[in-house]
């Protein structure tokens, strides 16, 4: 079987359009060679200038990559900034109706939202979050169908600087568990249900087996997204609806001091990105 060759060598080349490559990063191959080309000769200092041209510091790095206990890699250690600020706020001032997310549902409807819907929805749902408690550094998992939701559970997360753990919805109720245990997750973020080929598939179900299989006692909220309006079980001790949660929470948010995520290799957050479930 060592002779097996592939066949599939495409040499066709595509070229964008002049007004596409006009707002494009990169603009061409030519850009693209110089980048790599910087990148060969001094990595070190290629990801440098990336960080500082693209992300906002709270505090500037100093130090860009400390290689003295490989392979334990540390990048920008002694910088600090907030991943959910460079997502959202940073374009706030420049591009506040610019969409962030284009998502196409199961049956073919599309959702669009710009930055500055995007970001007032993630304060309020943030500080819903910790309206529940969660603070920095407590670990919440994030089990959900794809949607602009899972989004904005994540980028709360990080905004109040808690650790969130994403678990495939498609994962039994053993390997939820499993996850939960692991982290020693405070919190639960899912659905009651989402849609695949038209069809209901329950997830606040697996939620509740995973938390009833023991060691979860540390998990004080499960915050459940609307998705499908199926009939859901329901535990008054710590479930609660996320449209409920969200309700009336102001819509800016304090970042935590300092802010989370100090070592971060990035490209620019300011694509626009199209996810389809």
């Amino acid at each position: 079987m060592s002779d097996i060759q592939s066949i599939l060598h495409e040499t066709r080349v595509f070229n964008p359009s002049d007004e596409f490559v006009k707002q494009a990063n990169v603009s061409g191959m030519e850009s693209y060679r110089a980048l790599c080309k910087e990148a060969e000769q001094d990595y070190a200092g290629y990801w440098a200038r990336l960080a500082r041209e693209t992300l906002l510091w709270k505090k500037p790095f100093t130090r860009v990559l400390d290689e003295s206990n490989a392979p334990f890699f540390k990048w920008f250690e002694d910088g600090e900034l907030n991943v959910s600020y460079n997502c959202l706020d940073k374009h706030l001032a420049s591009q506040p109706e610019k969409t962030a997310i284009i998502f196409e549902a199961d049956d073919g409807a599309v959702t669009k939202i710009n930055y500055r819907d995007l970001h007032t929805r993630v304060c309020q749902f943030a500080n819903g979050l910790k309206s529940r408690g969660i603070k920095k550094g407590d670990r919440v998992v994030v089990y959900m169908p794809m949607s602009i939701e899972v989004v904005i559970a994540m980028q709360a997360c990080a905004r109040i600087g808690a650790i969130h753990s994403v678990v495939f919805a498609g994962f039994s109720s053993k390997s939820l568990h499993e996850r939960i245990t692991d982290a020693r997750a405070c919190a639960v973020i899912t659905a009651d249900a989402q849609m695949r080929g038209g069809k209901v598939m329950p997830l606040k179900p697996a939620v509740d087996e995973a938390l009833a299989m023991g060691d979860c006692g540390m998990v004080h909220s499960v915050i459940v997204y609307r998705r499908a309006a199926c009939e859901t079980a329901w535990n008054a001790r710590h479930d609660i609806w996320w449209h409920e949660l969200a309700a009336g929470q102001g819509i800016t948010s304090t970042l935590p001091v300092p802010p989370a995520s100090p070592r971060v290799c990035s490209t620019p957050a300011a694509a626009t990105c199209s996810w389809q479930s």
